[in-house]
């Protein structure tokens, strides 16, 4: 039978609509089961923490359960490709990292592409390092270091959390941006390095705010600058290292990324719900009591700031020739 030319064009318009009506109305309707978030990193740690605190808020907000996962290795990659192979549904995503920037270069077997492979959905924190020094090494200042270390290049021992860590690169920036020869020492993780940082066995570290702060109060270790271009709140007398290397700055990031092909209505419906968390007092409180600063913005503007870091730490670790062992 032959439609009326009016009624063939009406269905026409409405079959062409029906794929755009179809995503709004899932993203309505999303989540209508629980929705894992992937952290690459084990319990109990600072990523798995804000993962957590956003996963509650979710919970609450969306009325599922976003349940945090935990599958640590190889510096983050494991959790990540794990999500890379998971399907683009939206009821998978990962709690990405600076650790993710990092390791799109220091690995060179990846079976994934971080940037390509994984779609931005939503930053929620930032943080910064602290430069810290044992209390019996002789500087108080940032430019008192870089005048110790050309004095005695070579002799000065920086500890890290690993080969190719946050903590690792700072310090290789540090090197590059003020010519000074100091000497990396890896450990596994930040707590062996803090503990012999505080033991005097090394005399310098650019560590994580939440873990030195307690030691930093306590005396046990002196904070000589914050790695972030404004100061923090949990140091506000501490200043910054750009106030004497103009340019420095090293952030620790945690945000929500997604497989690609996620639907972006999906991904714009959880940037709106975690930007909302993240104007919450309750949620800024608990953040800033971790030493963090809350990272808010769309979801084009996290995917910006992803590549930006991304081919930062490439740089520095090509200029470093940083591998892993």
């Amino acid at each position: 039978m032959k439609l009326p030319r009016r009624q063939f064009f009406h269905l026409a318009a409405s079959a062409a609509a029906l794929p755009a009506f179809t995503r709004i109305a899932s993203a309505q309707t999303y989540p209508t089961r629980p929705v894992r978030i992937i952290v690459g990193f084990p319990a109990g740690g600072p990523t798995d923490f804000h993962a957590r605190l956003m996963g509650q808020w979710l919970s609450d907000r969306l009325g599922q359960q976003f349940v945090v996962e935990n599958r640590p290795g190889a510096g983050g990659n494991t959790g990540t490709e794990a999500v890379v192979r998971a399907p683009p549904d939206g009821y998978t995503l990962l709690s990405a990292t600076v650790s993710d920037a990092i390791n799109a270069t220091l690995y060179d077997n990846l079976t994934f592409n971080f940037l390509r492979d994984i779609v931005p959905v939503a930053g929620i924190i930032r943080n910064r390092l602290v430069v810290e020094v044992n209390p019996s090494f002789p500087v108080q200042t940032i430019p008192e270091l870089i005048a110790y270390a050309k004095a005695n290049p070579g002799k000065i021992n920086v500890a890290s959390a690993g080969n190719g860590s946050p903590h690792h690169v700072a310090g290789e920036l540090f090197k590059m941006m003020t010519g000074v020869s100091i000497t990396h020492v890896p450990y596994r993780g930040e707590a062996p390095a803090m503990n012999d940082l505080i033991g005097g066995q090394v005399q310098v570290m650019f560590g994580t705010v939440t873990t030195s702060l307690p030691h930093i109060r306590a005396g046990e270790l002196r904070a000589l600058a914050v790695t972030s271009t404004m100061r923090s709140e949990a140091l506000p007398d501490v200043p910054t290292v750009n106030d004497f290397v103009p340019g420095y700055e090293v952030s620790t990031w945690v945000g929500i990324g997604a497989p690609r092909g996620t639907p972006p209505d999906i991904v714009e419906r959880l940037n709106q719900e975690i930007n909302a968390g993240l104007e919450s007092a309750s949620i800024k409180v608990r953040y800033a009591d971790q030493g963090a600063t809350t990272f808010a913005g769309s979801a084009a503007e996290f995917g910006k700031f992803m590549a930006e870091d991304t081919e930062k730490w490439a740089r520095v670790i090509r200029a470093a020739n940083i591998r892993v062992e």
